[in-house]
């Protein structure tokens, strides 16, 4: 080996070390844990609210068996007594604790949003990129069915269709699903409208590039931020319109989920003229709002981090 080959080894070793030292060149899991860093730094502290109580609802679902000390389905204590110790959120009619329905009804209200939302998500972006990217006769039929989907009344055709197909969660998933597709495939296929048009598209395309290549490379990337904002919005839609349907008597009776919460709370008799209320109708619809305002403000502030012309505004 010679003299100026160890002298580069001895370079190339220092300036590993170096970089290492100054951590100039980090792992993965460090960008990852800085670019978050840098996303939450940069919410506003509404956002920085809505992210803590958001963390908050999904520890208390993911943990739901170990910090509710009592079942959620089999009675623990005395029918409807107030918020006292062991049961600091009360009881229902049949003595179940209320805190524990809770909990447990995060995790439906959580599976029921983002299944929704991923579902309606795929769709629509799948529509949106193929509308937007074909054009002509398939582009005038998509536009049509989103015309088609937009003018019926969601509440009411949901309704019908909720009790025809029967109280399941996958069933009131697929039919808030069938209801969610139609915002995230107009605002793809807007964007993608756009970016075809693109110069760099333009020369892709002349230079051989399939429209699968221009799909991950260039259209994905651009749409995709403005998609998941509106997947977290419709995550906050359709955990209302679980909890209404469950509310009317449509939801799943196994599931425990906040609106079933409310809907046995305000179907109990004589619940407006007792105290009854201020622990069963108010903890879930408290939960509820919580959350939903949580998403709200999370996703404003991600399509401001998306769209800096909102900021401007």
């Amino acid at each position: 080996m010679s003299k100026k080959s160890i002298q580069f080894d001895a370079q190339d070793v220092s300036l590993s070390k170096l970089d290492v030292i100054t951590n100039k060149n980090p792992s993965w899991v460090q960008r990852a844990r800085m670019k978050t860093t840098g996303l939450i730094n940069s919410f506003s502290p509404s956002g920085k609210i809505g992210l803590a109580l958001l963390g908050l609802i999904f520890l208390m679902a993911l943990l739901a068996p170990w910090i509710s000390i009592h079942p959620h389905r089999v009675s623990s204590g005395p029918p409807l007594i107030p918020p006292s110790w062991p049961h600091f959120l009360g009881t229902d009619e049949l003595g179940v604790d209320l805190w524990a329905q809770i909990c447990h009804g995060a995790r439906v209200s959580l599976l029921v949003g983002i299944s929704t939302a991923l579902l309606a998500g795929f769709v629509g972006g799948t529509a949106g990129i193929v509308a937007g990217y074909i054009g002509g006769w398939v582009d005038k039929v998509m536009m049509r069915l989103v015309d088609i989907m937009i003018v019926l009344p969601d509440l009411p055709v949901m309704i019908v269709m909720a009790a025809f197909f029967g109280p399941s969660l996958f069933n009131i998933i697929m039919v808030l699903a069938l209801f969610s597709w139609v915002s995230p495939a107009r605002i793809v296929r807007s964007q993608v409208l756009m970016l075809k048009e693109q110069s760099y598209i333009k020369a892709a395309e002349i230079y051989g590039a399939s429209p699968w290549y221009l799909l991950w490379k260039h259209f994905l990337p651009e749409v995709f931020p403005l998609l998941a904002v509106n997947m977290i919005r419709l995550t906050g839609r359709a955990i209302v319109a679980e909890a209404g349907l469950s509310f009317l008597g449509l939801g799943d009776p196994t599931s425990k989920s906040w609106g079933l919460i409310i809907h046995h709370a305000t179907s109990f008799r004589g619940i407006y003229y007792t105290d009854f209320w201020k622990w069963w109708l108010f903890f879930p619809w408290l939960f509820l709002t919580l959350m939903v305002v949580s998403l709200a403000f999370i996703s404003r502030d991600l399509e401001r981090l998306a769209d800096p012309r909102l900021g401007k505004s």
